[in-house]
């Protein structure tokens, strides 16, 4: 039933390729599979097999078979949407297309680079995107139709765990569950008042000619993603993880024209635009971080002590004291739990530097004395650390591993939801499958339902 993960790992094998595939001639193209009025091209297949290649993935001898029956399977969902009127908005395509694009040209280092690359301007791009980033939506809006109302009992979840063989259960290093609760001080007005003065000095200095941005930005900036070039940081209006006051700022600007310096919830800044294209931004900044000292931080201190005394008192839980007294925003919404590639489940070499000495001195259950350190953007902070669970090494088990055995369970049971719907509801559609993949094994039920309609 793994072949199915279909649904939908492969929806973006496609868009990806686009940036990348040559124009073919229509001589060398031809339809290999048609479900209803949706059609998958040669190309379709040829251009997806290069994507995974250029990823790295393993290449498995059925990969053209594996391939097509994703396309297949994707297509009847679109086409199943698209019959019960699924909503799916322009503006939420255009959204995804506008994240992939940023996605390409944080990885190719420009939007220049990226044109080049692809061999077509952004425009261009996204117009290729728009189909296949529909599809996606769609698709996923189908799946979710089919299989959003799917639970599973404790029941259904050890009868799944009772069906591993017990010498392919995985083994886990030793994981925990750590949550946080931060504050930061908040610095003086004085030394508010001398950043917005180091900051008017700097585009003093700029407007005038004697110093020029990049220079400045490099030298004295503390924002530590973009120092290093210069300040240059490269955004679209709708993106969420900018600051609003940030995006408004920049957006007011014409071509080499700064701001007079602003606040946002970073710290300091001034801002110049570098050019600009509908939505999408290059400017320069410098930002200037307050310094904070012992009497705020003590402020701080104090209050995350009395936060302390109410958890260990039982007054408030810690899921409420996150929500009322962090802020810290990356945790905010997942109750003070970190997160990590498998969710709040992490190994130790996944915490930061400064967590790990706090671990010797926590059992289970229990809350640290608020701590100094410094976040991802250098931004002094203090906070109280929860250790919700901790786990020795071992082989998978019910007792210290069911939500995640539950989680896949649960997959299994929607994989094969899906596969009961794709073998009624492809008997109504018209199918046609080249007679190159008619022997694969994958692609069975389609060419069941190909010959059925002749």
């Amino acid at each position: 039933m793994m072949r199915n993960k279909v649904l939908l790992t492969a929806l973006s094998l496609g868009c990806f390729s686009a940036v990348f595939a040559q124009p073919q001639k229509v001589s060398a193209d031809k339809i290999v599979a048609v479900v209803g009025n949706k059609i998958v091209l040669k190309s379709d297949i040829d251009n997806s097999i290069t994507d995974m290649q250029r990823q790295g993935m393993e290449i498995p001898a059925n990969a053209r078979c594996m391939v097509l029956e994703q396309a297949l399977n994707v297509k009847a969902l679109v086409l199943q949407a698209e019959k019960d009127s699924l909503p799916v908005t322009d503006e939420e395509v255009e959204i995804e297309i506008d994240n992939q694009i940023r996605n390409f040209i944080g990885a190719y280092g420009s939007k220049d680079e990226l044109e080049k690359v692809a061999g077509r301007s952004v425009y261009q791009l996204k117009e290729d995107f728009r189909e296949g980033f529909r599809d996606r939506k769609l698709s996923s809006a189908m799946r979710d139709k089919i299989v959003g109302d799917i639970r599973i009992t404790p029941n259904e979840v050890n009868s799944y765990f009772q069906r591993i063989a017990k010498d392919s259960l995985p083994y886990y290093e030793s994981e925990v569950e750590i949550g946080q609760i931060v504050s930061y001080p908040k610095a003086s007005r004085d030394a508010e008042e001398y950043a917005i003065e180091q900051l008017n000095e700097y585009k003093t200095a700029i407007e005038s000619g004697k110093k020029d941005f990049k220079t400045l930005a490099a030298l004295y900036s503390e924002d530590p993603g973009s120092k290093d070039q210069g300040g240059m940081f490269e955004f679209n209006r709708t993106q969420k993880n900018v600051d609003p006051t940030f995006v408004s700022k920049a957006f007011t600007l014409k071509e080499g024209q700064i701001t007079n310096p602003f606040k946002s919830k970073f710290g300091y800044h001034i801002i110049q635009m570098v050019s600009r294209a509908g939505d999408d931004i290059v400017v320069r900044h410098i930002l200037k971080i307050p310094q904070v000292t012992n009497i705020e931080t003590k402020g701080s201190l104090e209050k995350l002590d009395s936060v302390r005394s109410k958890l260990i008192a039982g007054t408030i839980d810690f899921g409420a004291a996150v929500s009322r007294y962090s802020e810290d925003e990356a945790s905010k919404f997942t109750a003070g739990m970190i997160q990590g590639p498998n969710g709040s489940f992490l190994t130790i070499d996944q915490l930061d530097k400064d967590m790990i000495p706090l671990l010797k001195t926590l059992t289970v259950g229990a809350y640290s004395q608020p701590v100094e350190y410094n976040d991802e953007r250098g931004k002094k902070a203090l906070r109280i650390i929860y250790l919700k669970s901790q786990s020795a090494p071992h082989r998978e088990n019910m007792k210290d591993d069911y939500s995640k055995i539950a989680a896949r369970a649960l997959e299994e049971k929607k994989e094969n939801a899906l596969e009961t719907w794709f073998l009624k509801k492809i008997k109504t559609y018209y199918v046609m499958v080249d007679p190159e993949y008619q022997s694969c094994e994958s692609m069975q039920k389609w060419v069941e339902a190909a010959s059925a309609k002749k």
